[in-house]
């Protein structure tokens, strides 16, 4: 098999209706990968599904944040693929506010959805990982848990996490031929970041602190995971790998 293709592969990627993980649905089926992906929303997974009629694509319309989200994607995995390969888990939220603002409420949401959801996801799918002999499990974190942003703590704090988690699991399973790495992508141009680029000064100190003096692209970040899924990167686990313009090796430039 071409060890650029992911033909016979099976994936699945949260959160992926819109941004980059639509970036990723899109980069994992033009490689011939089978697709499962997640979202909350059925009109969304509805726009993918029929602008994608002639892949292998299937739409999960659920929250991955609740155990009833997760319990239906078991369940369509189970039923529908059989197998499973990969996981990317992309679904993320936040909300930007002063630290002492946050509720108990906005903090469970951020963390249920960033942290606890690809916790719980990865955990049970464990034995399809173990039955692949190939798995891989890419998180899509962020440059704010590798250093202060400004995204807001609690974001922050799940994505810290999210980076421990793949470098635990990496190390813990290992034998068994699963990998697990993470991306942490600076500001991307999706949704989860359109109020922030309306802010014109933010934006510019944004792009100001970025050597390559701009912000990323989905594609960019997609073809990266697609990588971490294919042969050419199988003695890379346990990563945390930057997709940001540079950003953390210019601390004064």
């Amino acid at each position: 098999m071409n060890n650029w293709s992911l033909e016979n592969k099976t994936a699945l990627i949260t959160g992926g209706s819109k941004g980059i993980g639509l970036a990723i649905v899109e980069e994992l089926l033009s490689l011939g990968c089978e697709v499962f992906f997640a979202a909350r929303t059925q009109n969304d997974v509805l726009k993918i599904i029929n602008k994608h009629k002639e892949k292998n694509l299937h739409g999960i319309i659920a929250d991955v944040s609740t155990e009833e989200g997760r319990e239906k994607i078991y369940h369509i995995i189970k039923t529908r693929a059989k197998k499973l390969d990969f996981l990317i888990n992309n679904a993320g939220t936040n909300i930007r506010k002063k630290s002492v603002e946050y509720s108990s409420d906005e903090y469970d949401k951020i963390m249920n959805t960033n942290i606890k959801a690809a916790f719980e996801l990865t955990k049970n799918l464990y034995p399809y990982f173990k039955k692949s002999k190939d798995a891989s499990v890419v998180n899509i974190a962020s440059v704010s848990g590798l250093a202060s942003t400004s995204s807001g703590i609690i974001y922050a704090m799940s994505k810290a996490a999210l980076i421990q988690m793949t470098k635990y699991l990496a190390v813990e399973w290992a034998a068994e031929k699963i990998r697990v790495n993470a991306i942490a992508p600076w500001y991307v141009k999706t949704p989860l970041v359109e109020e922030v680029m309306k802010d014109k000064k933010r934006l510019a100190r944004i792009i100001d602190f970025t050597p390559m003096k701009r912000v990323g692209k989905p594609e960019e970040i997609s073809g990266l995971a697609a990588f971490l899924c294919m042969k050419k990167s199988s003695f890379i686990t346990g990563q945390c790998i930057a997709a940001d313009g540079g950003l953390m090796a210019g601390a004064f430039f």
